[in-house]
């Protein structure tokens, strides 16, 4: 059961600045690639770049904000999903409707999509809240077997706060040696379990009710099923102990550990595609995903 049932997962990766979100985002992409999924990537994250080059996309990909015509503060219609939480019109879609030079293709065949850069549109262009309305309502639909889309969050706390986490199915939080990191994976932790709770958005400023009803309703709606926490950038073992046992001491068991690996920086120097030699702990990452979406489908099965 467990074994290849993610298809139509979406899972997000959040961390702190610096942790290696983007580090692990393409690591899980390529594992779950190996595994025989179709693979999609999304950057969300709308300051950083590099991550194309990391995964090993040889083209410029075209931010997908520019394909729905732009955010509303530039007089386009993408609005951000906290002052207006109404589905954007036509964000699902299947592949072959996204022109050529909106997607990206890795070398091994992976789907790499923008959804857009606030660098982009210079000073005094706004919020970038539309682009979370982008991630949150884009769906790539395909025949055959779906999408494993795997979506690379901007450092911090914000996307999850605009509420973009009720359109995932896990969470993964990357933690570095520091106490910015282990704090970040216990307010993700509380914010999952609140959700699960039946905890409804913030809609004390939106003034009407059908905008209410719409926010209430993607979390009422939101099937947000695991939680997971990867240590990442450990250069010595006790690091790595130290933080497995405060986080322990939480209530948070990391589903695996990544060492600090000198070719990953020497690879985002570059801009060059990201080798790891050792990617057990990826793959044991992805198999504890696979558990947890198997379990996930079994419960849908029964309560059928």
């Amino acid at each position: 059961m467990a074994q290849h049932s993610l298809p139509g997962t979406r899972i997000g990766v959040f961390g702190k600045g610096g942790a290696g979100k983007s580090t692990v985002t393409v690591l899980l992409a390529k594992s779950l690639k190996s595994r025989n999924y179709e693979v999609c990537v999304m950057d969300a994250d709308s300051t950083n770049v590099g991550l194309d080059q990391a995964l090993g996309v040889s083209t410029r990909t075209v931010p997908l904000m520019k394909f729905f015509g732009g955010t509303v503060f530039g007089g386009g219609r993408v609005s951000c999903p906290v002052d207006d939480p109404t589905p954007l019109p036509g964000a699902s879609l299947s592949q072959d409707q996204i022109p050529k030079e909106f997607r990206g293709t890795t070398p091994d065949g992976i789907l790499y999509l923008v959804a857009g850069k606030i660098g982009e549109e210079g000073p005094g262009s706004g919020c970038d809240g539309p682009i979370s309305k982008v991630v949150r309502d884009v769906r790539i639909v395909r025949r055959g077997e779906p999408f494993v889309t795997v979506i690379d969050f901007k450092a911090g706390f914000e996307d999850v706060a605009r509420g973009v986490i009720a359109s995932l199915n896990q969470v993964l939080v990357v933690v570095d040696p520091t106490n910015a990191a282990v704090q970040m994976a216990l307010d993700m932790k509380r914010t999952v379990q609140l959700m699960r709770s039946g905890v409804l958005p913030a809609t004390g400023h939106l003034q009407s009710s059908a905008l209410i009803e719409l926010a209430n309703r993607s979390f009422e709606e939101a099937e947000l099923s695991a939680f997971f926490v990867v240590l990442n950038r450990i250069r010595e073992p006790r690091a790595g102990e130290a933080l497995i046992e405060r986080l322990r001491a939480n209530g948070i068991e990391p589903v695996a550990t990544i060492p600090e690996h000198s070719s990953i920086a020497d690879a985002w120097l570059e801009g060059v595609p990201l080798q790891v030699p050792d990617t057990n702990a990826v793959d044991v990452t992805v198999r504890q995903m696979e558990r947890a979406a198997g379990s996930r489908l079994l419960k849908k099965r029964i309560a059928r």
